[in-house]
């Protein structure tokens, strides 16, 4: 759904849709970038609307501004995970929803480095006393201490010690500079997220992200804020990517996925679930202004991709490229033209028709 500010995307569209998938019975995930202007529209439309369900979803809401307001959940929770691929992928949405500029540069070695050494410490906690610490503030916490005390305690562990070697190789040859740089471009994004509340909504586990789970169906609502969407939209990324994960199985209840001002967050997986989650009963809604916003911010092959495998665009009024790609995109149709040519004599008219945009 694309449209410039005050086209009515919000009031014509994304409301609608809300209202029209709860009166339908699907269970949902709702991305409220002005929380709580969607919240409220789905909390009392659910309380209205409840016999579409076999068995009605539980609201829930995540909100880092006001905890009282916000259920607790871990999206570092041990349970999720597996194996190292899972924390490295934990670590790869956090750090590029910090840095959204390294969507560009992936495989460099100083976009590779912090990941590696986040997902390292994320792994560690998972395999430390089973997963007693495993939250995302003691991650941080952890990564936060002097590196002399944290790489003797990470290569201790067998399945760490080859996955930290290059920073293990830095140290013992005295590169120390080399290695200061590796830990602060980790360090330095992430202390921007060290803040009590965010701390206290993301080390509980009052629910599970599996939303459309038939035993315990949620309506789940995360709420942003315009003035800090930096770093409250790079926790959220983290429990976007572990919902898509969950969600995207087959025997569950049909569900829907709604994110208005799409650019706000890095979406990791999106591209994935439009492809593959129609058929687990899946919609997706996508709100944005311009496709050059998703262009800016998740690089031109993921959001080409995320452009062409959409079914349907609503659009209210755009401008520049994407009115050239939308008119492409409804193709053309047989036009009557008609000519009129007066001279003193006397006059003609010709009708010819032509393909036309």
């Amino acid at each position: 759904m694309l449209g410039t500010p005050g086209s009515g995307k919000s009031y014509a569209v994304v409301n609608q849709f809300i209202k029209q998938q709860i009166e339908k019975g699907y269970t949902g995930y709702i991305y409220d970038f002005k929380f709580p202007d969607l919240s409220t529209i789905a909390y009392n439309h659910l309380l209205n609307n409840r016999e579409g369900y076999e068995k009605t979803p539980t609201f829930y809401v995540i909100n880092f501004d006001d905890p009282s307001r916000s259920r607790r959940c871990n999206p570092i929770n041990p349970s999720f995970m597996d194996d190292i691929s899972d924390a490295y992928e934990s670590a790869y949405t956090i750090m590029l929803n910090l840095n959204r500029t390294w969507v560009q540069k992936q495989g460099d070695f100083f976009v590779e480095s912090p990941i590696i050494l986040f997902a390292a410490i994320i792994w560690y906690l998972r395999i430390y006393e089973d997963g007693r610490y495993c939250t995302f503030p003691h991650a941080i916490e952890f990564l936060n201490k002097s590196y002399k005390d944290i790489f003797p305690i990470l290569t201790s562990y067998p399945d760490l010690e080859n996955y930290l070697s290059p920073f293990m190789d830095a140290w013992k040859s005295g590169a120390a500079d080399q290695l200061q740089g590796q830990i602060a471009s980790a360090k330095i994004p992430l202390s921007r997220m060290i803040s009590p509340q965010l701390y206290w909504v993301m080390s509980g586990d009052e629910f599970t992200l599996d939303i459309n789970n038939p035993d315990d169906p949620k309506m789940l609502v995360v709420g942003n804020n315009p003035d800090r969407q930096n770093i409250y939209g790079a926790a959220l990324g983290l429990y976007n990517s572990r919902i898509v994960k969950l969600i995207n199985k087959k025997g569950q209840l049909k569900s829907s996925v709604i994110i208005d001002e799409l650019p706000t967050i890095y979406f990791k997986g999106l591209d994935n679930l439009i492809a593959t989650a129609r058929s687990n009963k899946f919609a997706v809604l996508l709100g944005f202004q311009d496709f050059s916003q998703l262009k800016r911010d998740y690089g031109d092959k993921e959001a080409a991709v995320v452009m062409n495998t959409v079914g349907n665009i609503f659009s209210g009024q755009v401008v520049g490229d994407t009115t050239k790609t939308l008119s492409d995109r409804f193709g053309k149709v047989l036009q009557k033209r008609q000519s009129m040519t007066i001279n003193r004599n006397d006059k003609s008219t010709s009708i010819s028709t032509q393909m036309d945009s």
